[in-house]
């Protein structure tokens, strides 16, 4: 993002900083005080077992207290397509992302459906998902985000970003993810061959990591908007993570931001 890009969007930043994130402009957020849950699905459409983990995330903020901050994501992993079906959403960078979080909490296997809250691994998901969450927003939140969401001249979606950490925090890094709710799947083969398989969340663009330097990054970037996305089901996520733990210091969504 160049200087004068940002000095404008700072501005209408500024200006609202004192009010909730839920109140800004839908395309104009800044993260809040407290500290957002970003919860991550490691999902595949050739897993059996990953249906009800994927309707679990769907249905996530139902099943959460009503003032819940949750950020859901759902990453498709690409490691189970040998067994008859390719999953169209999933990415081999998901998959590197997987093990990364792997490592970083210490664990040795990597399987689906995994969830992580924060950078967190949590078996228990089913019954332990909204105590997690529960528990994360009642805690400051150790970064400070804001994103700004557009529709570029060429068409894309042009995204400007700037965060923030507590002096003398950890290396950190930046990442933008843009996902399309309201998915659906005729699954042909493989081991939910004949299901038809609803997804929400799902992970379409993936921009990071953008390295913090003294505590602050900013960046802007623009994606393509793919003739096949359905532009009113878009959210843009962006949230900030140790570097070393994986621990996810804050996290933020705009919804709508790319038109109808």
């Amino acid at each position: 993002m160049n200087s004068r890009g940002f000095a404008l969007y700072a501005a209408v930043a500024v200006s609202s900083a004192t009010l909730p994130a839920s109140a800004l402009p839908a395309c104009d957020a800044r993260s809040g005080p407290k500290t957002a849950a970003l919860v991550e699905l490691y999902t595949s459409e050739g897993c059996s077992s990953c249906p009800p983990a994927d309707r679990q995330l769907s249905r996530l903020h139902q099943a959460l207290d009503p003032a819940a901050e949750a950020i859901p994501l759902a990453l498709h992993v690409p490691y189970w397509d040998y067994i008859g079906w390719k999953d169209p959403y999933a990415k081999a960078a998901f998959g590197e992302r997987q093990n990364w979080l792997v490592h970083a909490n210490q664990q040795k296997t990597v399987f689906t459906p995994q969830f992580f809250v924060n950078g967190a691994e949590l078996r228990s998901w089913q019954g332990a998902l909204g105590d997690k969450v529960r528990q994360l927003n009642a805690l400051p939140a150790a970064a400070d985000i804001r994103v700004h969401a557009s529709i570029a001249a060429n068409g894309a979606l042009a995204l400007n970003a700037e965060a923030t950490t507590r002096p003398g925090a950890k290396p950190a890094a930046l990442y933008l993810a843009l996902a399309e709710n309201g998915l659906a799947s005729n699954v042909s083969r493989g081991e939910n061959g004949g299901r038809t398989l609803a997804h929400d969340h799902v992970v379409r663009e993936w921009i990071g990591p953008v390295r913090l330097a003294a505590g602050t990054a900013s960046t802007r970037r623009e994606i393509a908007l793919q003739p096949a996305w359905n532009r009113a089901q878009l959210d843009v996520i962006a949230f900030v993570q140790d570097e070393r733990s994986g621990s996810v210091l804050q996290a933020l969504r705009a919804q709508h931001c790319a038109g109808s």
